[in-house]
């Protein structure tokens, strides 16, 4: 099959793979990382005009137009995902919220501002995983290996100040992704939690907009990271990758990914 990982030292050479927030920061450098690598990637974002940007930048990867925190975008975003891919080996589940823009403290907070967070970082990934599980099923049965992987943030478990609304929901997101682990296990299904630590995206820049970028990690240093962690994981070096992945998977880069 044409899907099937063809090059063990790659590892990720026709694996199928769907990106949330794919049009900016980590998403758009791993769009950018997995097509070198020869993925086939679909990438999902909020903005028509942003994706049709990026799909014609990128011409090898499926544009998806969608709102991972709408619950009616989650289906029509699963089929076109399924659909333009032949199924899935790999969803990231990266596209997050920071609530109240700018900060605030978590008493100052909004309840539509937190809501927003929730429905983009936890709600939004529940829901998606949850629509692909058939197709990422498929996958594990079939030998491609399967993985789910959420961006993950030092917020999800040091409390900061201000960043309530954000670090509350990327902890919980951190939890669920223990208990799918668990879950799917018997499925052949993995669920990872991966933090880039600080980076300079637009995210960072409107949560730290006085921050010094040259003290911030590149996102394609990031997203080069993440792709030898799934490419590790899905050329099935077992060993090596189990001693890798406890530092990693339980988010201790940085504090605003």
């Amino acid at each position: 099959m044409t899907h099937h990982l063809e090059n063990a030292s790659n590892g990720l050479n026709g694996v199928r793979v769907a990106i949330t927030g794919g049009t900016s920061g980590l998403g758009l450098a791993l769009v950018h990382e997995l097509l070198g690598r020869g993925a086939r990637v679909a990438f999902v974002a909020r903005t028509r005009e942003h994706v049709e940007s990026v799909a014609r930048a990128y011409p090898g990867a499926f544009g998806i137009v969608g709102d991972v925190a709408q619950k009616e975008d989650i289906h029509p975003i699963a089929l076109q995902i399924v659909g333009n891919l032949g199924g899935l080996d790999v969803l990231v589940n990266n596209a997050s919220s920071l609530g109240p823009s700018p900060l605030a403290l978590l008493g100052d907070t909004a309840c539509e501002d937190l809501e927003l967070a929730l429905a983009t970082n936890l709600v939004g990934p529940f829901r998606l995983t949850k629509a692909l599980l058939g197709a990422l099923g498929a996958s594990a049965r079939e030998g491609h290996g399967s993985i789910v992987l959420n961006v993950s943030s030092d917020a999800a478990i040091n409390p900061y100040p201000q960043w309530g609304a954000y670090g509350l929901s990327k902890a919980a997101l951190r939890h669920m992704r223990r208990i799918w682990d668990e879950e799917l296990a018997a499925e052949g299904v993995r669920v990872l939690s991966l933090d880039p630590g600080d980076m300079d995206t637009p995210l960072h820049a409107l949560a730290v907009p006085d921050a010094d970028r040259a003290t911030l990690k590149r996102p394609e240093t990031a997203a080069r990271e993440f792709a030898d962690v799934l490419a590790a994981i899905l050329s099935e070096r077992v060993t090596p990758v189990m001693q890798a992945l406890p530092p990693v998977i339980e988010a201790v880069g940085g504090p605003r990914s």
